[in-house]
């Protein structure tokens, strides 16, 4: 059993915005382990969260890159020791390189970079992950980086028209909807693209939570049934409320613009980094 230290139980807090002794109690429960410690919350109805469990202590920054024609985007996290060295310039500018040097060539050669940087800066500098997305037909990706270089947000937006792309209302869409992921922290763009086993595991803790108790089957299965759909409501960017007007859902908004702009819009994928998070 992992030791319940003061600053496990803050995590824990951080994580769920559940009471200190509800997660000294769930830690208890759940011998040390976070998550879970998360999942013992949730099922007591003391956690309504399903934030990102388990950060790695790592610093670092993430990085963007697009090129001039907007066809293809690029988010890069690099790790290093300390957070004087993420706010350092110099190592600012070489993640701002190595994004544009995979943007150029996705099978581009990074290690002597890393390596040089290593000498350079004088800590232990590794490149954790870069992923590159390139427009198939019209459409455009754009970035975000928020808080400091420690989220970044990266989206393809699709229409039917080439025509569309070069319109402002097109572009500002696209820019709402990268604010919309940094904030709001999508899993995915709708309910149909959810990894089965997250809805398996969002099933699993409202089958066995408080709620459910001594409730007849049919009810059990609406109130679950409930849930559920409660869960796609904050983790698909689709059906979560617009950062800019919450009690507009985003597709709505979507709609909307390609409604003005006499078009159909897609928000086709993104990805959304945050410095050390634990992946998957």
């Amino acid at each position: 059993m992992s030791e319940i230290t003061p600053a496990l139980v803050g995590k824990l807090r951080e994580m769920t915005n559940a009471g200190l002794m509800d997660c000294k109690n769930a830690l208890v429960a759940a011998a040390g382990d976070l998550d879970g410690a998360v999942d013992i919350l949730r099922k007591k109805g003391a956690a309504s969260a399903a934030k990102k469990a388990g950060r790695d202590a790592k610093e670092g920054l993430i990085a963007q890159a697009v090129t001039a024609s907007g066809k293809v985007g690029v988010l890069v996290e690099v790790n290093c020791e300390t957070d004087f060295v993420a706010r350092n310039d110099s190592f600012k500018a070489f993640c701002g390189d190595l994004a544009n040097k995979i943007a150029a060539s996705p099978s581009a050669s990074l290690e002597a970079d890393r390596i040089a940087a290593v000498a350079r800066i004088g800590e232990n500098i590794q490149i954790r992950r870069h992923e590159r997305l390139e427009v198939q037909g019209s459409g455009l990706v754009a970035t975000y980086i928020h808080t400091g270089g420690k989220v970044g947000v990266l989206v393809e937006v699709g229409a039917n028209r080439d025509a569309t792309v070069q319109l402002e209302g097109f572009k500002q869409l696209v820019r709402d909807i990268t604010l919309q992921i940094a904030a709001a922290s999508p899993v995915s763009v709708s309910r149909t693209d959810v990894p089965p086993a997250i809805i398996d595991k969002e099933k699993e803790i409202a089958s066995q939570s408080d709620a459910l108790k001594n409730k007849p089957p049919q009810a059990m299965a609406k109130i679950i049934e409930g849930k559920i759909n409660k869960f796609f409501e904050t983790a698909c960017l689709l059906e979560q409320g617009f950062v800019k007007n919450p009690e507009l859902k985003v597709e709505a908004h979507i709609g909307a613009v390609g409604k003005q702009l006499g078009d159909t819009i897609t928000v086709r994928r993104f990805l959304r980094f945050q410095v050390g998070e634990v992946l998957a």
